[in-house]
């Protein structure tokens, strides 16, 4: 059984938990949609970003490193993956993924898996590739977008897989997000200058070895000169960014 995805989380993961802290405002849209649920599985859990503390959570993460970082109080994390899921049929009231499923494998296997082990609802967050290019960044690192644009799968296989009914909504991103993926950043340019700030985004190991420093290069210098502030200054302005981030919800096979 392959352990993991695309991205090797176990040499790359270390520092996700201090950049990729869940924001409450996303964490409120996740934990409405599980419903009512008691418990809950959270498959590709990571560092255990929008579990939600009132609720028995059992969480499910490939990578010891990820594993390792998580916060203390919350839920043990055993290893395993979304394509074998060591549970029982309708044994788990609801099941999360978030920011995982471009990570599987397997996405079919994967999203049935969830679908058999969950009684109500299947909540599922995830990037929308054709939206990538709506974000500044953009212009600065294309070879960024393109290469998360090929990682996503499309929405649409996403909602088909987890059932007739299943909805998809966006999920807007604040302007003072702390969830440091790279739209969380739109109003905030200079923060993705960080190295930090760039090595919890694993989106920066797809691209060649030339795109992060010309992407430094290039937009440390529109800043210093004001290049930047012309063209997109009034992005800092946006309460939130309706980017690509989506929730998908849908329901177990049984539902």
């Amino acid at each position: 059984m392959r352990i993991g995805g695309d991205f090797d989380y176990d040499s790359n993961g270390m520092g996700y938990a201090a950049q990729r802290r869940p924001d409450p405002r996303i964490a409120a849209i996740i934990h409405r949609a599980l419903g009512d649920a008691r418990t809950v599985l959270n498959v590709g859990a990571g560092t255990g970003s929008y579990e939600p503390e009132n609720r028995h959570v059992l969480a499910l993460e490939p990578s010891a490193v990820m594993r390792s970082q998580r916060r203390p109080g919350a839920a043990p994390a055993i290893r395993g993956v979304a394509e074998a899921l060591p549970f029982d049929d309708q044994s788990i009231d609801a099941v999360m993924a978030v920011m995982t499923v471009h990570q599987w494998p397997d996405l079919a296997k994967g999203l049935g898996e969830l679908r058999r082990v969950a009684r109500g609802p299947v909540v599922i967050v995830a990037g929308d590739g054709p939206a990538l290019p709506r974000f500044w960044l953009n212009d600065y690192a294309p070879e960024l977008i393109a290469a998360e644009q090929r990682r996503y799968p499309p929405i649409e296989a996403i909602a088909a897989a987890l059932g007739q009914g299943a909805q998809v909504s966006t999920i807007p991103i604040p302007i003072d997000c702390t969830d440091g993926i790279t739209e969380a950043f739109y109003a905030r340019p200079e923060r993705l200058l960080d190295p930090a700030v760039r090595r919890a985004q694993s989106s920066w190991g797809f691209v060649g070895p030339e795109v992060e420093p010309r992407f430094v290069a290039t937009l440390s210098a529109d800043l210093a000169s004001g290049r930047w502030e012309e063209r997109y200054g009034a992005w800092r302005e946006r309460p939130s960014f309706d980017g690509a981030l989506r929730l998908i919800v849908g329901h177990g096979a049984s539902a």
